[in-house]
């Protein structure tokens, strides 16, 4: 909650200008002067069905936008259909926002969506600044009365404005930061889109540390408390103060160009020797920061824990042969290799890890003689679930003990396992070392903050062989087309996971390239190497 107190705006005019509507151009004064008449074209006795028409959608709108546009927000509210959600935003619009002056341009009417521009002056303890963007509403029938009514959405005040949040203006509750990378490189929301909600959660949790001075701002804040204010507008600007990060400016730059290639994609890369997280980017790259913080099934990139669980309990050796037929019952549920494929009972375990061959997993969960088993590593030796202090809000993965088809199923990353690129990198980074090293985004001495920390380490033999697998995969195995670009002493892994409602599977890859680990997903890109292997590859290219 940012400070300063709400200020009465008097005098403030807005103006509704001609549109696609054919508005007049109506001039008023808010918090007193009269709208004219509101029209709404469903105002019969007759109660209509079926959706607004072209004539009712644009008096509507009309009537809607003349009401706001005058500062009238009850009657604006009324022409809703959720008039005692709208009123206290509509009205927080000058209240709380400090608009005093906007001009409201609609144009034409798409169907029952009308779109409009607002141009706005924000003025607050002396300091003013025009404010611009574009927003649309739409029209639709009233469930009870038929009347053709505005369907409330926060997002018609303003496009980003979600559920149970609101616009303000005032003094910022913490000093603006100028957040720099390992190497004192400036990172900013124009450069590098990604970085824009970890800069936000990042300015609010530790502004106030950084010897800064707050600036005047026009922000939406959200309805969690948890979650970090949106900065919209500066009307003034304060000091900031410097941040540190452990990003890499020229990993994360690749990163962002990396996932505009997929929509959906996702990307973070860390540094296995120390944990330092070097790039995080989304595409889409505002909002939700789903690298960190989504939820869903990793695909095949779990072998790397699966596999180092069945090496330290001595049921394989990368070099021993392992079975991996075309298909596998296990309590009844069936598992397949992709295509049914299926390798000689000669071949070794590492070759059915780089090949991704599910069945050669399941075959051995009963040898572990515990259905706990990858509950069990997942925590003590890959640190998943231990509450990671990263700096930021993030999700730290969980794969919940199971038994029968579930325990199953999470063997190859599928089932009740939840992880993101975060997760799954970190996971990498500790197979390439053999110790977890808890992922951070601002060094732990900026507040002394407590790190998870596993329980043990993985031997320098398991460590080897999984280096050794991931090699494999990444030079002749499923992952060496993607990686085939990236040098170093590398290796890599891929997956796919299926995903209820999906016709294709979410594209999941992971790989090392020296001291430099990277994990991507992109929703519904298929095969692990053909959407997820690329934003990997131009990650480690790139990371230092």
């Amino acid at each position: 909650m940012r400070s300063g107190a709400k200020v009465a705006v008097v005098g403030g005019v807005f103006v509704l200008v001609a549109g696609g509507l054919g508005y007049g151009v109506y001039e008023v004064v808010l918090g007193g002067s009269e709208s004219g008449g509101i029209g709404n074209a469903s105002e019969s006795s007759e109660v209509k069905t079926g959706p607004p028409d072209k004539e009712e959608t644009e008096e509507t709108a009309k009537g809607f936008l003349e009401a706001w546009a005058s500062g009238d927000a009850s009657a604006a509210a009324l022409l809703t259909n959720n008039e005692s959600v709208a009123e206290p935003l509509l009205a927080g619009y000058a209240d709380e926002a400090h608009v005093t002056k906007a001009v409201i341009t609609p144009g034409a009417a798409v169907g029952t969506k009308v779109p409009y521009t607002v141009k706005a002056t924000v003025s607050y303890d002396g300091k003013t600044k025009p404010w611009s963007y574009s927003s649309e509403l739409t029209v639709v029938r009233g469930l009870t009365t038929g009347k053709a009514l505005v369907d409330w959405q926060p997002a018609v005040i303003h496009p980003q404005l979600t559920e149970g949040a609101s616009l303000k203006t005032g003094e910022s509750s913490s000093a603006a930061i100028e957040a720099v990378d390992h190497d004192g490189k400036v990172l900013d929301k124009e450069t590098y889109p990604s970085l824009g909600p970890i800069l936000d959660s990042l300015r609010e949790k530790y502004g106030d540390r950084t010897g800064g001075s707050p600036g005047i701002e026009t922000w939406i804040e959200p309805a969690d408390e948890q979650l970090p204010d949106t900065t919209l507008l500066t009307l003034a600007k304060g000091k900031p103060g410097r941040l540190q990060t452990t990003l890499d400016a020229g990993a994360q730059a690749a990163a962002e160009k990396a996932v505009k290639q997929f929509s959906g994609a996702s990307v973070v890369a860390v540094k296995p020797s120390t944990g330092s997280i070097r790039a995080v980017a989304n595409n889409p790259a505002t909002g939700f920061n789903a690298a960190m913080q989504g939820k869903q099934a990793p695909g095949s990139t779990l072998k790397i824990m699966t596999a180092a669980m069945l090496l330290e309990k001595g049921l394989v050796t990368a070099g021993g042969a392992t079975e991996c037929p075309k298909d596998v019952m296990y309590q009844g549920r069936s598992f397949h290799n992709l295509d049914n494929f299926e390798l000689p009972a000669s071949s070794s375990f590492s070759t059915s890890f780089a090949r991704s061959c599910n069945t050669a997993f399941i075959k051995l969960i009963d040898d572990t003689k515990d259905d706990a088993a990858l509950a069990k590593e997942a925590r003590d030796v890959f640190g998943i679930g231990l509450n990671w202090q990263t700096g930021v809000v993030s999700y730290d993965g969980s794969v919940p003990e199971a038994t029968g088809g579930e325990a199953a199923a999470q063997y190859i990353g599928q089932g009740t396992v939840q992880m993101n690129a975060l997760n799954i990198a970190s996971i990498t980074a500790t197979a390439r070392t053999g110790t977890f090293h808890q992922p951070v985004i601002v060094p732990q001495s900026l507040d002394d903050r407590q790190l998870a920390t596993a329980s043990r380490s993985l031997s320098q033999n398991v460590t080897g062989q999984l280096n050794d697998m991931m090699r494999a995969t990444a030079s002749w195995g499923t992952g060496k087309e993607a990686m085939a670009s990236v040098g170093g002493d590398k290796g890599a892994k891929t997956g796919s996971a299926e995903v209820d409602g999906q016709s294709t599977s979410n594209s999941w890859f992971t790989g090392f390239s020296d001291d430099l680990a990277a994990a991507a997903v992109v929703q519904s890109g298929g095969h692990g190497g053909d959407a997820a292997g690329p934003v990997v590859a131009a990650v480690l290219r790139a990371g230092s």
